[in-house]
């Protein structure tokens, strides 16, 4: 639970957001001051089936309570020099809980509104709890529709198709063929009355800040009003009525609305899921737990089942949709450090299917299939992400067969497929090593682009690529003898590949003081090692086989320790190099621009964590030294920007302000995961490899 008191905010217009999500990919979103600031927020953005994508349905709603003669709001919107209302809502308390809530005191009396996605359902529900209304009054809702796709913004026109169908307690309206319509009603008796017009100019300072339009004109229908008396409750439920396909013939499926009753039920289910997350941090006390209940929390918002029913995980809230490798490495954290073990093995079954050429998935589409396969490190990820499946979860002998049946065939193809050399310019010389891509593209996870070409060149070999095919090949090496099948690759040459690696990477240069610089290259390209101090060496010595001996594992911790680490993460550039760049902000190309060059990112935590352990010679001082490390960081970020997750990236300078996705899977992923390894809580291994 996390509890944000309102009356101690410095500035009344507070930017930090939250969020709630359905289970299938849409979600809720605005601003603690329940002010939009960004396209993306919105309260109904449905991930749909026909058409396909995310959609922004309902955007906002002004809600107030009629009572002594005021009108009293609860929300607030920004147009061109205008705040409306011009006097803010009298927001008293945040609770992130089962769902967020917000505590506000409308002319002394308390209304608690809470927002609720049932899983599974393009449903939204906004219930307002009225502790006391002496004199009665009338609870007034105005929904706005923007009906767009969440990346654009909508502008008055005279397509859409602006009549409303009054039904009881509410109304349905299609705004456009081809699209959902909307159904709106109340759980108490309510007057819809109809008056449609466009309100043209919302503003979104977020997106003025980020260089994009920022203006956007969304519709009203008409008014509800609901009468309400003394202590009472009333349910407002918006559900997308959606349209399905039925043996090639598209049929309306109208969802009948009980708000109070889905409601109940999806109370009921979430109360079995906090009381699972409870469970699976019984080991955990004080703050440590408190911290590890909010991030399993925020774990489960990035699983999903696609409208075509295909278990994908979420990338990142609001913009990002599935991305293979961040899904790869998002699962040991997610589902193998959560008990939701299952879910895991489906997802990473699914991913499996889509091996094409030795390659997996760069993307998704919204229902599931494979979009592009422009990378070069899915593939070597879902080498790590068995691995661990079998140490994290405690996977026995007889679920072998599994790891087998399941797994085992598609590594087997893609080592197969990358010996031999496949799309992209990826394939094996004849050190061992591997190379891809060439200067047009940008397959590592540094892919960042401006006017079509890379940022961050790293075509060549680059340092975790070949890190992750040792550890790959080691994995596959193993796997043979353990699964007594004959070998399919010669193992021999892997000592080459070691060696190789050794003397391709390793930096033995000197910095501008004469020290030695102790540490791995970032690329090998043409002949010539780029010394660039970045976070990809840390791989080399994370990853569970190593091509490093212990002293230079030593001295690549040591120099990420000192020149990349800061409270939020490690940067993607050591500040001493002239390329860094220390704020990620401004336009898409000048974030483009610093988003390897220097831009911190929190997932890598996990990795970092995990290589300090392998080499610290006191294991459990460094075990509470990074607890103390996770204590201080979440502390801070967890009501710091997307409250209760954590963000994509910070700046590279201190103060490291949050920025880009509020809440991204890998970065929960991964401190979630390093929190299971530094209580040492991990089951032994089904196939024994050094331990970190």
């Amino acid at each position: 639970m996390i509890r944000i008191d309102l009356r101690e905010i410095r500035s009344p217009d507070d930017s930090r957001e939250w969020l709630e999500t359905d289970g299938r990919g849409g979600y809720a979103s605005s601003t603690l001051a329940n002010r939009h600031t960004r396209r993306y927020h919105g309260l109904l953005v449905a991930n749909l089936q026909t058409p396909e994508g995310r959609y922004l349905l309902l955007s906002k709603l002004e809600d107030s309570l009629l009572a002594g003669g005021e009108e009293h709001f609860f929300s607030s919107h920004r147009y061109p020099g205008l705040l409306f209302p011009p006097d803010q809502p009298v927001l008293e308390e945040f609770l992130l809980d089962f769902c967020p809530s917000f505590t506000s005191r409308a002319g002394g009396i308390p209304v608690k509104k809470s927002i609720l996605m049932p899983h599974g359902k393009e449903t939204l529900l906004i219930r307002y709890d009225l502790e006391r209304c002496p004199q009665g009054g009338i609870l007034r809702l105005k929904p706005f529709l923007a009906f767009r796709g969440h990346h654009e913004l909508a502008h008055e026109n005279d397509f859409l198709r602006g009549r409303a169908e009054g039904i009881e307690n509410g109304f349905r309206i299609e705004p456009y063929a081809g699209m959902p319509s909307l159904v709106v009603q109340t759980s108490l008796a309510s007057r819809f009355t109809p008056s449609p017009l466009w309100y043209n100019r919302f503003q979104y300072m977020e997106e003025r800040e980020r260089g994009f339009d920022w203006e956007e004109d969304l519709f009203l229908p008409g008014i509800i009003e609901v009468p309400v008396e003394r202590k009472c409750t009333v349910i407002l439920s918006v559900c997308g009525d959606m349209m399905r396909r039925i043996n090639g013939d598209t049929m309306r499926h109208r969802v009948p609305i009980y708000p109070t009753a889905i409601w109940k039920t999806e109370v009921v289910r979430r109360g079995r899921d906090q009381a699972a997350d409870k469970r699976e941090t019984s080991g955990f006390t004080g703050e440590d737990r408190e911290h590890l209940l909010a991030l399993h929390r925020a774990a489960r918002s990035f699983l999903i089942t696609t409208p075509s029913g295909r278990p994908a995980v979420i990338a990142g809230y609001p913009w990002f949709g599935s991305w293979g490798r961040d899904t790869l490495i998002s699962l040991p954290g997610l589902c193998f450090s959560t008990g939701r073990i299952a879910a895991g093995i489906e997802i990473l079954t699914e991913i499996g299917r889509h091996e094409r050429d030795g390659l997996l998935p760069n993307f998704f589409s919204a229902d599931g299939t494979p979009e592009a396969y422009n990378t070069v490190d899915s593939s070597l990820w879902y080498f790590w992400t068995v691995q661990q499946l079998g140490t994290r979860c405690g996977i026995m002998s007889p679920d072998k067969a599994l790891i087998r049946e399941r797994f085992w065939p598609v590594m087997k193809r893609i080592i197969r497929s990358l010996m031999d050399g496949t799309r992209f310019g990826i394939g094996m010389d004849a050190l061992g090593l591997l190379q891809a891509g060439d200067g047009q593209t940008a397959l590592t996870w540094m892919d960042a682009t401006v006017g079509g070409i890379p940022v961050t060149p790293r075509h060549g070999y680059p340092v975790e690529i070949n890190a992750l095919w040792y550890n790959a090949l080691c994995f596959a090496r193993d796997l043979t003898a353990e699964f007594g099948d004959p070998p399919f690759f010669d193992g021999d040459f892997i000592p080459l590949l070691r060696r190789s690696f050794r003397e391709t990477f390793w930096n033995r240069g000197h910095d501008a003081a004469s020290r030695p610089q102790g540490c791995l290259g970032d690329v090998f390209r043409d002949g010539v090692l780029d010394t660039a101090v970045r976070p990809n060496q840390i791989f080399a010595v994370s990853l569970p086989f190593s091509p490093l001996d212990p002293a230079e594992q030593t001295a690549v911790v040591r120099a990420v320790r000192e020149q990349l680490l800061v409270p939020c993460g490690l940067r993607t550039l050591s500040p001493a190099d002239p390329a860094y760049r220390g704020r990620y902000r401004g336009s898409p190309a000048e974030r483009d621009g610093a988003y390897h060059q220097g831009t911190v990112w929190p997932w890598l935590l996990g990795a970092f964590g995990e290589a300090a352990l392998r080499v610290a010679d006191d294991p459990e001082q460094e075990k509470e030294n990074l607890r103390q490390y996770l204590r201080t960081f979440l502390r801070q970020h967890l009501v710091e920007a997307g409250i209760g997750s954590v963000s994509e990236v910070f700046d590279g300078d201190a103060p490291h302000r949050p920025g880009g996705c509020i809440a991204q899977a890998w970065s929960v992923a991964e401190l979630l995961r390093l929190y299971t390894l530094l209580e040492d809580r991990r089951q032994p291994a089904i196939f024994p490899y050094p331990k970190p």
